[in-house]
Order: structure tokens, then C-alpha cells, then sequence
């Protein structure tokens, strides 16, 4: 009898989409605009980025691969693609880009090994076993990519007409709840910036160079002197902490975290139930306050969890290179 509380093995990913990148421009465009050294993205490894404002804030970050010679991907939160679209816009011109926001991919969710041995045979591709990392179909339409997590997880990114040819995964067991995969994400410490979160935090703030996501070897991009300041400075005074609360009342990303003075000490970026109908979250915390005792959203008692990863930096060279 299958866990009544496990997560779901296919979960619709709505809230997440795909921007797309072609033209023989397109790596430089890239490289100049966001934090990865674009050459990581090798039709293997598929490192994390962010782009930024000139005063280093996160307008969107993503995680980028590469799909054939001049063309890219970068995965972000769905409600970004349009600003996001427009402001690469503005330089896609001199580089003779095309760049488009791709409706026709689906992304799933794919949740256990079983799970991930089975995508991987419908899309005859091997299964990623190295977090950040990807497989391709033969036709270049399909990808498999492997995210960390406390379970064995895998993102897949399909074209809608390719999901209706995938006898081995039934649209009928695809889950349209995306909230099992947000919490993956808690647990993994990884927060997707969103719409109402944009051009509000430095990436340190969201432990974005604790995740490979910055390099600090590569060239200038936009923001870049703002982000290597904050870094060598020791400057930044906000973190991601990962959190829960004992209720079963929604929370909403934005919500003030206040000390026991009732004073905030920052805001939840993400939120999502857990197995048992309490909120686990990310929240962006004054560095000062995550050693506080007594932390509280909308009056509930906030308990803070160990994140998966030690706050330092990873230079994503390492990650590359361990390929």
C-alpha cells in the first residue's frame, strides 16, 4: 500500500517556466548580463545564476543550460518570464538574439528514484545522478535535470506535444499541486525570487554563492562590482534561513518574521506545508536575528531548521569541474 502522505512521483511545475535563447550572440549576451560563467553551461552541468539590477539586486534568478551550439535555456519563476524577457531585451539587438518566452514546454516534477528511472526511460535519456546537472533527448527537445534535495529528484522539461506521447507517464498521475516540490525546495534551502520578491535582495541574501550560483572568476556582468563588494566586504547583513511553524494556517511569502520586541527581522520568501499540515519555509533574516530564541510569524512561534549546506562560499568552478 502506497504512503497516503508521501509526495506525489510527477508534479506539474506551473509555477516555474522557461525563457529561451538563440543566436550566435547569445553566450556573450549571457555573459555579460548574469552572475554563472556562461561556458559552465556545457550540455552537462547546468549551473544556477541570477541576474541583477546595477545596485546588484535579484531581478530573477534561474538556472541555465545549454541545449545545442547558440542556444539556451534558463529555467525561472513563471510570473518573472515577461520582465525578465524585457530586460534582456534591451541588449539582444547588438547580439542578434532571439529571445522567447517558451509556452509550449511543460515542466515535471519528478519525485524518486522509481519515479526518475522511469522518466528517464520514457525520454531514453540516463538518469543525472550530480545535482546541477543535465541529460537530452536525442531530438535536444527533452531535458532531465537533477536538483538537490532530501529525496532523489529530477526536473524535467518537455515539449507539451511530447508529454502526450509518454505512454510510460499518464497525464492522469501528474499532480497539478506543485506545493511537494516547493517543499523539496525549502528543504533543499533553495528560494525561487517570484514578482512581489524582485530587485529586494542582494544574492548573498538568498545564500546564492553558498549554492555555486555566483562566480566570482568571471568577468564584469550587471551588478557585479555591488555582489563581489558585498562578498569581500563581509557586507551582507540578511541571510536565508529555513524555518517552520507548528499550524496549519496558510503563510504567505512576504510575511514579517518579528522578534519577541515585535520587531521584524524579515519576511518569509517561500512557504509550503509539510506531511503533517505545518509551514516550512524560507525566510530572508538580519543575520543577528537567526540566533534569536524567540521568533514569530503572525503571532506562531517560529522553530528554525538546519539548512543543508554550510553558508560560505562555492565557487561553481568546483562543481564543474567535478563533472
Amino acid at each position: 500500500m502506497s504512503d497516503p502522505l508521501a509526495p506525489p512521483d510527477f508534479v506539474s511545475l506551473s509555477h516555474l517556466g522557461i525563457l529561451e535563447l538563440k543566436g550566435k550572440g547569445a553566450e556573450t549576451l549571457l555573459q555579460g548580463q548574469t552572475s554563472a560563467q556562461v561556458a559552465h553551461a556545457n550540455g552537462n552541468f547546468a549551473p544556477l545564476t541570477c541576474f541583477c539590477t546595477a545596485k546588484g539586486r535579484v531581478l530573477a534568478n534561474a538556472q541555465l543550460w545549454k541545449v545545442a551550439e547558440d542556444h539556451y535555456r534558463l529555467m525561472l519563476s513563471h510570473d518573472l518570464l515577461d520582465s525578465l524577457l524585457a530586460h534582456l531585451k534591451k541588449f539582444a539587438a547588438f547580439y542578434k538574439v532571439e529571445l522567447r518566452i517558451a509556452q509550449e514546454i511543460s515542466l515535471i516534477g519528478v519525485i524518486g528514484e522509481h519515479a526518475g528511472h522511469q522518466m528517464a526511460q520514457a525520454l531514453e535519456v540516463s538518469l543525472p545522478d550530480i545535482s546541477w546537472h543535465q541529460a537530452q533527448s536525442a531530438s535536444q527537445d527533452a531535458q532531465l535535470l537533477r536538483h538537490p534535495g532530501p529525496q532523489p529528484r529530477w526536473l524535467a522539461c518537455i515539449p507539451q506535444t511530447g508529454i502526450a506521447t509518454l505512454d510510460a507517464i499518464p497525464q492522469a498521475s501528474v499532480s497539478q499541486d506543485e506545493s511537494p516540490w516547493k517543499l523539496l525546495d525549502i528543504q533543499a534551502g533553495i528560494a525561487w525570487v517570484t514578482s512581489a520578491q524582485q530587485d529586494q535582495f542582494l544574492p548573498q541574501m538568498l545564500n546564492w554563492e553558498a549554492l555555486g550560483g555566483i562566480s566570482f572568476k568571471k568577468g564584469c556582468y550587471m551588478g557585479q562590482e555591488v555582489v563581489a563588494r558585498a562578498h569581500f566586504r563581509g557586507q551582507v547583513k540578511k541571510r536565508l534561513a529555513r524555518a517552520k511553524v507548528t499550524t496549519n494556517t496558510s503563510i504567505e511569502p512576504g510575511t514579517p518574521v518579528y522578534d519577541e520586541a515585535g520587531k521584524s527581522r524579515g519576511e518569509a520568501v517561500v512557504t509550503a506545508a509539510d506531511a503533517q499540515g505545518n509551514i516550512e519555509f524560507l525566510a530572508v533574516l538580519a543575520t543577528n536575528a537567526i540566533e534569536e530564541l524567540s521568533l514569530n510569524v503572525e503571532g506562531y512561534p517560529v522553530s528554525l531548521l538546519a539548512l543543508p549546506y554550510p553558508i560560505e562560499r562555492l565557487d561553481p568552478e568546483t562543481l564543474v569541474a567535478h563533472e
